[in-house]
């Protein structure tokens, strides 16, 4: 099984671009972000008519996931447990639910595709929920890793955070000042680390970035960020045998700011593909 995740920054405009992509990179799932509509407003057509179904959580021109899939879905969930909701002014537990995550099983595996807030500011509010986003995600895929022992859950997405130094090329992230880099945010991906998931893609692909903002040239010199992760859980973590990020994708007519990231599965126990450890 062939697994990928994008941040698209709006199906929409992209549809055509992420289709073509899907069926050239023979991708079986595909968690996307920011799909930035409603569900009356996504464009299934070419979806289904290049042989993917597509589920999706939208409410407004805002966030939005989906996962695109060739292979039957079930279990299809909209919100993880425990994740908080957000709207300014709004604060207590019973903040709206923004479209930031939806799930489903594939086969016997697991996906999630994720939007973790971006944090917007140190003192924001805003950054103390995608604090407690992180964390809640945690939780939850720590409950299902102890409901499904050797289970196969992969947490996909954009997390918004740069979890190491060498995640961060963009000059103008500021220690001190900036999101994304702060100590409380690499604290809080790392309780998913502290859970049991793990980057499956870093140890394939030790150099790269995912994301380059439009401005200041950023894409051409290169100062990007890896924000974009494939997380797995020891279950999903084994089968993995190669990944991939598609920088490519960041170049041509109006791309979004984001690229794919890609990872291959083993079959099963009868496959005999080489293991790569």
């Amino acid at each position: 099984m062939r697994i990928a995740t994008w941040n698209v920054n709006s199906i929409r405009t992209r549809h055509g671009r992420v289709v073509d992509w899907i069926v050239n990179a023979d991708i079986d799932v595909l968690a996307m972000q920011e799909i930035k509509c409603k569900p009356e407003q996504f464009p299934l057509e070419p979806f289904e008519a290049a042989g993917y179904e597509v589920v999706l959580h939208g409410l407004n021109q805002w966030n939005g996931v989906a996962i695109a899939s060739r292979l039957p879905m079930t279990d299809i969930e909209i919100g993880f447990a425990g994740q908080p909701g957000f709207a300014k002014g709004h604060e207590g537990p019973d903040a709206p639910l923004e479209a930031r995550a939806i799930g489903a099983t594939i086969d016997d595996v697991r996906v999630w595709s994720l939007y973790v807030p971006n944090g917007r500011g140190l003192d924001d509010p805003h950054m103390d929920y995608k604090l407690r986003f992180l964390r809640a995600l945690a939780n939850d895929g720590a409950r299902w890793m102890r409901d499904n022992p050797g289970g196969a859950l992969a947490l996909t997405g954009d997390f918004n955070v740069a979890p190491t130094d060498a995640d961060m090329g963009d000059p103008s992230f500021v220690p001190g000042l900036s999101t994304h880099i702060s100590p409380a945010e690499r604290e809080a991906f790392a309780t998913l680390e502290q859970a049991g998931f793990s980057d499956v893609v870093r140890p394939l692909v030790p150099e790269g970035y995912t994301f380059w903002d439009y401005k200041q040239l950023r894409f051409p010199r290169n100062e990007g960020m890896r924000i974009d992760f494939i997380l797995g859980s020891p279950g999903f973590a084994d089968r993995v045998v190669d990944a991939r990020i598609e920088r490519e994708q960041r170049k041509g007519d109006a791309p979004s700011d984001h690229v794919p990231v890609v990872v291959d599965l083993d079959g099963d126990d009868d496959d005999d593909r080489p293991m790569i450890f």
